[in-house]
């Protein structure tokens, strides 16, 4: 009995020394840092860790101003000759009169289900054009900012539609702050021929040139501009003078 008693003491002891040593060696020969805790030198021979990416000077010289979709720029419709809508005068009481109001009120839709001019019939609506994405690219060079903007949409066939070529005043603009830095109307030209498919297309601007900036504060715009210039007004016609007849 003896001699099993002092066996399993020299066994176990063997045991826990050995476990210390794994533990010990593992320790001196992790010099990665996965258990080194400042108490080893790293070996030399090892590689060096990676190093963060450094921002080049030229990535921050490359700033491209962000294009935004200009306020009611969105959509554009085309509609037949004759197509104004006049005001019906309706005889009744003052409630049909505030019901035929409030219906005028309401926005008049598109083949699409995108809102229509409200001066014009809708069912006078030749195409519909709405645009649906923008992108742009910028090149710094001699001072000068060029950029160039594109703009995606397509074109819907509404209930007067007429295969054919529709024109659209597209709009591409850079300002900073308030300083209109470039600004030109596009008349645009797609051809439509299938009554039962939106006509896809891309237009793009790509002689845009301005002044390098400064700061990254110029903002960019596209989008939809049917504006019409103003007419001058003539000029006033002055009264007619009588001939009044020399007397002799």
């Amino acid at each position: 009995m003896a001699f099993h008693s002092v066996n399993r003491r020299l066994v176990a002891g063997l045991a826990l020394a050995g476990f210390m040593l794994a533990v010990a060696g593992c320790q001196s020969s992790d010099n990665n840092g996965i258990l080194n805790f400042g108490l080893t030198k790293k070996d030399p021979t090892a590689p060096p860790p990676p190093q963060d990416p450094k921002v080049l000077a030229s990535q921050l010289r490359a700033y491209c101003p962000k294009v935004t979709l200009r306020d009611g720029g969105a959509y554009f419709s085309t509609y037949a000759k004759g197509s104004v809508a006049k005001p019906k005068k309706k005889k009744g009481d003052a409630a049909a009169q505030a019901d035929a109001a409030a219906a005028a009120a309401q926005p008049q839709l598109g083949p699409n289900g995108q809102p229509l001019d409200p001066d014009h019939d809708p069912s006078k609506v030749i195409y519909q054009a709405s645009i649906s994405d923008m992108t742009r690219d910028c090149t710094h060079a001699n001072g000068q900012l060029s950029m160039k903007i594109a703009v995606a949409g397509r074109v819907v066939p509404g209930p007067m539609f007429a295969p054919g070529t529709i024109t659209m005043p597209i709009r591409i603009a850079v300002q900073h702050g308030n300083d209109v830095l470039y600004s030109q109307v596009h008349q645009y030209q797609v051809q439509v021929t299938d009554p039962s498919a939106a006509t896809q297309f891309v237009f793009t601007d790509a002689n845009i040139v301005v002044p390098e900036p400064t700061a990254q504060d110029y903002q960019a715009y596209a989008g939809y501009d049917d504006s019409k210039p103003v007419a001058t007004k003539g000029k006033s016609k002055g009264k007619k003078k009588k001939h009044v007849a020399a007397a002799n």
